[in-house]
């Protein structure tokens, strides 16, 4: 029997709000920690994180026992890679960098099977299949497959009606990051012509139908994004949370005493 559809990819279809958190740590232990707060959907990052084919497949292990909906960003969208994610039981997947409608339908033809794509069959082999436990996966696998595709500069928010009118894509995700530099504002996400350009963008795909995601660490911001629309929103990263948390906590110990000089050696 197939198991359960994708609660994720329904859940966008049906225009819920997701909350999510990204994972940038690279580590299965920490994906299970944040596994337990009760995200709507993690983001196992292989893009920017030191994320490779193992380390995704122990944190989609981690993940699973849990209620969160993993999303793997793959670093490009190579068919053979795509290929591999799906095999090691990925259901959702987030493509960086895709800037044309061509992009796009290449994309779909590589998460699906044949004749509808271009995915090879060894899913036997695969954890997605649960190593051929279910027994009709190559008949569903095409309709349980989310296809996220990343829209992050100038070019591709003025093709993104296109993008997001590809039968397949299932949501367009918007990166602040990429599309703030690539509009000459390096690491200024905020700026008001970038944010001007979101919103335009969050606006467009509200008109296609298109499920609209978008990462920020901003909490005014990320409320701002889901009043006008955003319906999957990640509103934190793993690493950042951590840095901030040790930080401050050493912080305010240091503003309490000041420390004693540390010395070396062995008298006393």
């Amino acid at each position: 029997m197939m198991e359960a559809k994708n609660r994720f990819k329904q859940a966008l279809a049906g225009n819920e709000a997701l909350i999510g958190l990204w994972m940038g740590l690279a580590d299965s232990y920490c994906a299970e920690i944040c596994a337990t707060a009760g995200y709507d959907w993690l983001l196992i990052d292989g893009e920017h994180a030191p994320n490779d084919l193992r380390t995704m497949l122990q944190s989609l292990q981690a993940i699973a026992a849990y209620a969160s909906h993993p999303v793997v960003r793959i670093p490009h969208g190579d068919p053979a890679l795509i290929k591999q994610v799906l095999e090691i039981g990925a259901t959702t997947l987030l493509v960086p960098m895709v800037e044309t409608r061509e992009q796009a339908l290449e994309l779909v033809t590589a998460v699906r099977y044949p004749p509808a794509g271009i995915r090879g069959v060894g899913s036997g082999l695969a954890r997605s299949s649960r190593w051929g436990a279910i027994p009709d996966y190559l008949h569903g696998a095409n309709d349980d497959i989310c296809l996220l595709v990343q829209v992050e500069t100038r070019r591709a928010v003025e093709n993104i009606r296109e993008i997001a009118s590809v039968t397949g894509v299932d949501g367009v995700f918007i990166g602040p990051a990429d599309l703030s530099a690539s509009m000459g504002y390096l690491g200024q996400p905020g700026h008001p012509e970038v944010m001007h350009l979101i919103e335009s963008a969050i606006a467009t795909l509200k008109e296609v139908g298109t499920a609209c995601g978008i990462l920020t660490t901003d909490e005014r911001l990320a409320k701002h994004y889901l009043a006008l629309g955003a319906s999957f929103v990640a509103v934190g990263v793993d690493a950042t949370l951590l840095a901030q948390a040790t930080r401050g906590l050493l912080s305010r110990f240091r503003q309490q005493a000041t420390p004693k000089t540390l010395t070396t050696g062995t008298g006393y």
